[in-house]
């Protein structure tokens, strides 16, 4: 018997509605509804950390057509052998919804385990399709990001305050600590020591380390790191406003004393600037997607960049010691800063963006060079 679709509606805060029609779980929920302007990668951004608790809404009109990467029977991720997830940037779904205009019901391709319907069921997200997902994004962008929740026929109603996570670093960094080594070392080969503060690290950017001869500790985000000894310290991306993470800001400062390379990516760019003593705002609208400009302000080189954060570097307080090491071609934010005495350095953009545009993946093996000076 054919499953019988439900009309939907998704809600704005300023009392905006978009019909539609569910798909995924039959469930209504309530988050902050923000857009990405990625023509592919939606397993990738829908397990995404950093879009912990969002509504999400997808630019590019079709989702779905090559479907989800998952084990046919069960729809469960694939994991490597050291339980990183192999096709995802988590081992779970974490958006509050998914908006589409079209969502392929037929998936075409050899990795495909499932449908996208299916596997967001399978994971209790709703999602909405049918929506005019052109005339949403103007609204967004011209109102700036809001609270809204997907309603679907014949389900519980919810608030739109329902959907706030007060503090979405502590949900998605893990509680334990844990130890890798890269592939094909030997135990007793003395590799660059590399501490991971993960606020909601996507699992890309554990791969890409692993790949190049580390040793990497991963600690939760209000590690203090007392007693671990490291050769470099990494701050990773993650979601929400930057100023709740005061553990990690203090942590960080006190491992600005010690002098050791540090580099971070999207948060952590945002937390080393405010441990530097820089501030950081709430964007309009943010960026997501895999198609914003920065530009190096050292070589004026442009290159094209994978990001997802809505708050941002506010420039004119970047403290004397620091500079602007990439700017926004488009808007010109803060895209990244460094230290100009120490080998300290973060970037707003994801140079190991999976999917997106990989081009600044050299600065990861910039930071390890570093940190190989130091050792």
């Amino acid at each position: 018997m054919k499953k019988q679709v439900r009309q939907a509606k998704l809600v704005l805060e300023d009392g905006a509605e978009f019909a539609g029609w569910s798909f995924g779980r039959a469930r209504s929920q309530a988050g902050e509804v923000v857009f990405t302007t990625g023509m592919t990668g939606y397993p990738q951004s829908l397990t995404d950390p950093s879009f912990r608790g969002q509504i999400l809404v997808a630019t590019y009109p079709l989702m779905g057509n090559y479907g989800v990467p998952v084990k046919p029977k069960t729809a469960e991720p694939f994991f490597d052998e050291q339980g990183i997830p192999t096709h995802f940037e988590s081992g779970q779904v974490q958006v509050s919804g998914f908006v589409v205009a079209e969502a392929c019901a037929t998936p075409s391709h050899w990795a495909s385990g499932a449908s996208l319907a299916s596997w967001l069921d399978k994971n209790n997200v709703p999602g909405i399709y049918g929506i005019d997902t052109r005339a949403l994004t103007e609204r967004l962008r011209e109102h700036g990001v809001m609270q809204g929740k997907i309603l679907v026929e014949g389900c519980r109603d919810v608030t739109m305050d329902s959907g706030l996570v007060p503090h979405p670093v502590a949900e998605v960094s893990p509680r334990d600590s844990k130890r890798y080594r890269s592939p094909g070392t030997a135990d007793d080969e003395r590799l660059p020591r590399i501490v991971l503060v993960d606020c909601g690290a996507k699992a890309n950017i554990l791969r890409c380390f692993l790949s190049r001869k580390v040793e990497l500790i991963r600690v939760p985000w209000d590690s203090d790191l007392s007693g671990i000894e490291y050769d470099g310290l990494f701050l990773s991306n993650g979601p929400g406003d930057p100023k709740v993470c005061s553990k990690t800001i203090a942590t960080l400062r006190r491992a600005f004393d010690k002098g050791k390379p540090i580099f971070g990516i999207c948060l952590g760019n945002q937390i080393m600037a405010l441990a530097a003593g820089a501030d950081t705002y709430k964007l309009p609208y943010g960026h997501r997607g895999q198609n914003q400009p920065c530009i190096d302000t050292t070589t004026k080189r442009c290159y094209i960049t994978s990001q997802n954060h809505g708050y941002a570097v506010r420039g004119e307080t970047i403290p004397k010691g620091w500079e602007p090491w990439f700017v926004n071609a488009n808007d010109n934010t803060i895209e990244g800063i460094r230290s100009t005495k120490h080998p300290f350095s973060a970037v707003q953009f994801h140079p190991e963006g999976c999917p997106g545009p990989r081009d600044t993946e050299f600065l990861i093996d910039r930071f390890l060079d570093q940190v190989k000076q130091e050792m």
